[in-house]
């Protein structure tokens, strides 16, 4: 059965002005990040950048902190200094900071160092990651993702966050956003405000949490844009799992290296939890549609998978080493 949420959006008065932390894998200056901060800030929300000091894509909640300060060949686009801090503030907008660490501890970082200083006494609402260059479909790349990284990590402690990836993959610096709307940062970063609104709209954070406890969304946005047929993709409510991939390893016959092709196998598509009937994100989000997937960091199998198995293990395992 597939949702879409689209129309949710001329439906909305208003929504709640947020804290929001904003951090990414594609670094502090990518353009996709910038884009979305100016998005962000313009439906009033209060809006903190703490990005990596360089791209960290692939990392995924690998938990790195900085020994040193910024190192050759300095930081990405030639926005930090080589022998700078490792951590440091924008000269123009003070609302920007890089981190010399994975998007996992510079999103901790951003929590536990800068955030009390900018927001005060008050909480972070949202933690948005992303957009990143290039989607993130299905369980595998769930975990190796610096930009889902960051947003489980969020999860994890405890505050609402949200991962997006858009299917414009190219690695831009924020210099080269044209200001004109169909560029693919503005049209990403307009696809996050959408979303942040929805999940916003009549709600008081000051009683109640955007998302429960433990759960966060990961959204993939298609290619869309100048020399796309897709140019205004409506939300639609998906599951990680159903027709995504995993890595299988072959040698490659002429240089006698190891290769990667992507496979679907019945294992990584497992339908185990969330809506059943939902579509997978990794189709979805492979034509006009932008996917919405709820995940949660509860890793446990579900009750009526594990208690089975705990049952058969218990007639194998001697009594005394199992409650």
């Amino acid at each position: 059965m597939w949702k879409s949420v689209a129309p949710l959006f001329t439906l909305l008065s208003s929504s709640a002005a947020l804290n929001v932390l904003l951090t990414n894998d594609d670094s502090w200056a990518s353009a996709n990040i910038r884009a979305t901060y100016d998005a962000l800030k313009a439906d009033g929300h209060d809006v903190l950048l703490v990005g990596p000091a360089v791209q960290q894509s692939g990392k995924g909640g690998t938990f790195v902190l900085p020994t040193t300060n910024i190192t050759a060949p300095g930081g990405e686009f030639g926005t930090i200094p080589v022998g700078a801090p490792y951590f440091g503030q924008d000269s123009q907008n003070s609302d920007f900071f890089y981190f010399n660490g994975t998007p996992a501890a510079a999103v901790v970082f951003g929590i536990d160092i800068v955030a009390p200083k900018h927001f005060g006494s008050k909480p972070i609402d949202l933690v948005v990651s992303g957009p990143n260059e290039g989607q993130n479909n299905g369980p595998f790349v769930f975990t190796l993702s610096g930009t889902v990284g960051a947003t489980y990590t969020a999860v994890e402690r405890g505050i609402p966050a949200i991962a997006f990836s858009a299917g414009n993959g190219t690695h831009r610096s924020f210099t080269t956003n044209s200001g004109e709307a169909n560029d693919p940062a503005n049209l990403a970063a307009k696809v996050v405000a959408d979303l942040v609104r929805a999940v916003s709209d009549k709600v008081n954070v000051t009683q109640e949490r955007l998302l429960p406890l433990g759960v966060g969304l990961s959204v993939n946005i298609p290619t869309f844009g100048p020399g796309s047929n897709c140019t205004a993709p409506p939300f639609t409510f998906t599951r990680l799992t159903g027709g995504a991939t995993v890595d299988q390893i072959s040698i490659d016959p002429t240089t006698g290296f190891p290769v990667t092709q992507n496979i679907e196998t019945r294992g990584i598509n497992a339908n185990i939890n969330g809506v059943r009937e939902d579509p997978g994100e990794t189709p979805t989000s492979a034509g006009c549609e932008t996917a919405v997937s709820i995940f949660t960091i509860d890793y446990d199998a579900p009750e009526r998978i594990a208690v089975p198995i705990q049952k058969r293990l218990r007639k194998n395992i001697r009594a005394d080493n199992l409650p």
